[in-house]
Formats: structure tokens, C-alpha cells, sequence
């Protein structure tokens, strides 16, 4: 069965932690619909790569969606200091859907202060991060909490992040 997934996304983010679980995503026959500020833009990630914004976080609901891609790079950092993108990702994990998170991608959701209690992973440098906003820190490459939150990372462990990502959507 198709699923939408909302993908927050703004420049500098991580172009392989975007591209790869959105292929698969949309292989499996899932809809996904990138969100920014501003409908009709393009973002540009940190290596060159160009995504169209298919929504501005102003027209969209986390109802309207079955889960929440937040690839890594810069793009979590800039994003949690927008409350309607931290609002945006604390919905979804308070109404328990799918949130799939690497690399830096749970920075949103420490801000959106959704983490505590949860086994996680990420990339090294937000561990301490991870582990001040209550989240238990483990060292692997992809971690699946309470058949909720997927979280890998780094683009090494995409092919684990989309594998769980998806049995994750089957479900």
C-alpha cells in the first residue's frame, strides 16, 4: 500500500541521505513530498544536488501524511531553528508514525524535544547532543525504536537505514 512521506529538506543538506532512501521509497510505489519554506524553490545540497520544493511547511499537515523523512547534513541544524518545522516533526512522533532520521537528521528532533526514553543513533558529533535530550546512544548502523523511529549514521548505513525504513512502512 502507497504511503506519503513528508521530507523536510533545506540546502546544505546531505545530497546521498536524500537521494537514496527517496529512490527507494518511490521504488516501493511511496509518494513523497518535499517541504521547505517556500513552494517552488529549489534547495541544493551540500554536494550540488537540486531538489525542487514540492510544499511550503505553511500549506502542509502532519496529518496529511503516513511518515517523515529527515535526511542529514546541514539541513536538520537550519531547520530546528524554525518552530513550525520543529512543530512539524514533534506531531509526528507524538502521533507515533514512522520518522525515519540520519546522520544529523535527529537534531530536529532533539529540538522538537522527542527523544527521551528512545534508542537512537546518529553521526558522532551529536551523541552528547543525543544523549542531554534523554535519548539512549548506541553505536550501530541502523536502530529501529518502538517500531516507530528509524535512525542510522552515515551514508554508509543507508542501506540498512532504507531496509528497516521500508519493512517499516509495510507494516
Amino acid at each position: 500500500m502507497s504511503k506519503k512521506i513528508a521530507v523536510v529538506l533545506t540546502n546544505e543538506f546531505e545530497d546521498i541521505e536524500y537521494t537514496s532512501p527517496a529512490q527507494a521509497f518511490k521504488e516501493a510505489g511511496h509518494e513523497l513530498t518535499v517541504i521547505e519554506t517556500e513552494k517552488g524553490k529549489t534547495v541544493v545540497g551540500k554536494h550540488g544536488e537540486k531538489v525542487p520544493v514540492d510544499a511550503s511547511i505553511d500549506d502542509v499537515k502532519p496529518e496529511d501524511f503516513d511518515a517523515l523523512l529527515i535526511p542529514g547534513g546541514f539541513s536538520p541544524d537550519l531547520l530546528r531553528a524554525d518552530d513550525r518545522f520543529v512543530q512539524f516533526a514533534k506531531a509526528f512522533m507524538d502521533a507515533k508514525k514512522p520518522v525515519f532520521a540520519i546522520c544529523h537528521g535527529p537534531q530536529l528532533l532533539i529540538t522538537a524535544k522527542a527523544l527521551e526514553g528512545r534508542k537512537v543513533t546518529g553521526y558522532k558529533s551529536i551523541q552528547v547532543d543525543l544523549e542531554y535530550a534523554g535519548a539512549k546512544f548506541v553505536d550501530e548502523e541502523v536502530v529501529v525504536c518502538c517500531n516507530q523511529l528509524v535512525t542510522s549514521r552515515t551514508p554508509d548505513d543507508l542501506p540498512a537505514f532504507n531496509r528497516e525504513s521500508l519493512a517499516l512502512l509495510e507494516k
